[in-house]
């Protein structure tokens, strides 16, 4: 109970009274590793990511659950939820396909059709639940925090798919997210959206790139199937 309670009101003290929570940091170091786990295609992405949602869902609810930051961003606290939900849901999708190399899904791109729902989910999404966030009180811009929370929903279900966009939805929700989570004073976050942003365009490309070697490969076995005196090495 020591440890808990030090975990919960350890922070990083700054001049002038600012502070960042080191549940913040650890929340976006757990965060971090599992975006890893998720570009090299491993299971252990899913629950390293879990511990993440928990500890960062208590920072920002910061009137719930005690933290000095009395600012609350429901958006942000509810897309905590969303991802514990949506990466059991991923976490039992990628072990059953797990391959004996140890990597879980194989990445594909989304159809055409697929990517308009995308798009129509995101941004009507965020329209419908801009009101809702503001009765809830959340902090302003509202839609800002309804955009993150839509955006991480449907990144992280492309993900549990395997569909290599699902890469490009967080960079648009980091891109919206930095200076949202700077204006409410959750620093430490804000910086990880910065670097996240770096990050997910580096992992589009990563699975880009092993998505053109498995169509290459693809070919190369049919090519040599159809004419006997191809070489498959």
């Amino acid at each position: 109970m020591d440890a808990l309670q030090w975990l919960f009101d350890a922070r990083l003290e700054f001049s002038g009274g600012q502070f960042i929570l080191w549940r913040e940091v650890l929340g976006n170091v757990f965060g971090l590793l599992s975006a890893l786990g998720g570009m090299r295609r491993k299971v252990w992405a899913w629950p390293i990511g879990i511990v993440g949602n928990v500890l960062l869902l208590t920072v920002f609810l910061g009137t719930v659950f005690g933290t000095p930051n009395a600012i609350d961003l429901y958006g942000q606290a509810g897309r905590q939820i969303m991802f514990i939900a949506t990466s059991v849901y991923g976490w039992v999708r990628w072990r059953q396909a797990r391959t004996e190399g140890g990597t879980a899904v194989e990445p594909h791109w989304a159809s055409w059709s697929t990517r308009v729902l995308l798009l129509v989910a995101l941004v009507g999404g965020t329209a419908l639940l801009t009101p809702i966030f503001r009765a809830l009180g959340s902090y302003e811009p509202v839609w800002s925090d309804a955009w993150i929370f839509m955006g991480s929903l449907l990144a992280t279900f492309g993900m549990a798919k395997g569909w290599v966009e699902f890469w490009l939805i967080w960079v648009a929700v980091d891109i919206v997210g930095v200076p949202l989570l700077l204006s409410a004073g959750y620093y430490a976050s804000a910086f990880m959206y910065v670097f996240y942003g770096i990050f997910t365009l580096t992992g589009f490309f990563v699975w880009w790139r092993v998505r053109a070697r498995q169509e290459g490969e693809r070919v190369r076995v049919e090519t040599a199937h159809l004419d006997p005196t191809v070489r498959r090495d």
